[in-house]
């Protein structure tokens, strides 16, 4: 029997909203060292926003946020930094300085975090903009590259300070099909080589049936998780009449129909 990996993020019966607005509760899962996990579901499910308390930019009402032992949002301030500290952030816009080159904004967490000289950082940020496949871009600007670039050179930063844990805010929103499956490659290899867990928000099908681990599936209706678990699974089980696989189901089916029309 192969070793289960160590749970690296566990999160218990956490309740999620805005004053007296509740966007979602009960909400339990884990994830384990080295997965791909998405969250998904529907439009306004609260999606971004579970994103945005497990990075630690929005408190929870009720519930526990655990990396390891440590209860992030009952632990000080300096606890939440180191916790933090090995986290990487890919925005959906990528949010890379347009006056900047792809080596400067590389360059940034580790200006601001390190320690190192500026020659060290230097090869580190061609490093990283090497391992996403951005070999002789280090001084091109923003502006200058595809936004599938874009979206890679917002990774090399994300991978800056070589973060246990990846959080990805639609990385495939506004990719085209080629540029999309590009980067799922791309998440798969440096899951295998650099044993990174990645959370990731998206409702992009064929993504998560080609590289999820695990889906958390949040239902708009019950403002809970309706399903979690591994997406094909979950879609095969015929015992399991959950409209979270109706979801999976009918979405992939739309996709092959459209493809077939085209």
């Amino acid at each position: 029997m192969t070793k289960q990996a160590p749970t690296l993020i566990a999160v218990r019966d956490l309740t999620v909203g805005y004053g007296s607005f509740i966007l979602m509760k009960n909400i339990s899962f884990e994830v384990q060292a080295g997965e791909i996990c998405f969250i998904t579901g529907g439009s306004g499910c609260g999606k971004s926003t579970l994103l945005k308390v497990l990075m630690g930019l929005k408190s929870p009402q009720k519930g526990q946020v655990l990396y390891g032992s440590e209860d992030f949002w009952a632990a000080d301030s300096d606890t939440r930094q180191r916790i933090k500290r090995h986290t990487g952030v890919l925005f959906q816009s990528g949010a890379l300085w347009s006056s900047m080159t792809l080596a400067e904004n590389v360059a940034l967490p580790l200006q601001q975090y390190t320690d190192l000289t500026t020659e060290q950082i230097t090869e580190l940020a061609s490093l990283k903009l090497a391992l996403t496949g951005l070999a002789g871009f280090e001084d091109y600007y923003p502006s200058e590259i595809s936004g599938g670039m874009r979206k890679r050179a917002g990774l090399a930063r994300a991978l800056a300070l070589d973060p246990s844990i990846l959080f990805l805010d639609e990385p495939s929103a506004g990719l085209d099909p080629v540029s999309s499956r590009h980067l799922d490659d791309l998440l798969l290899e440096l899951r295998d080589t650099l044993k990174a867990t990645f959370m990731i928000v998206s409702h992009e099908l064929d993504s998560i049936f080609a590289i999820a681990d695990k889906i958390i599936y949040l239902d708009n209706q019950t403002r809970t998780i309706q399903a979690q678990g591994d997406p094909r699974r979950l879609k095969e089980d015929p015992a399991t009449a959950l409209c979270a696989l109706d979801f999976l189901t009918r979405g992939a089916a739309s996709k092959t129909l459209a493809k077939e029309i085209r």
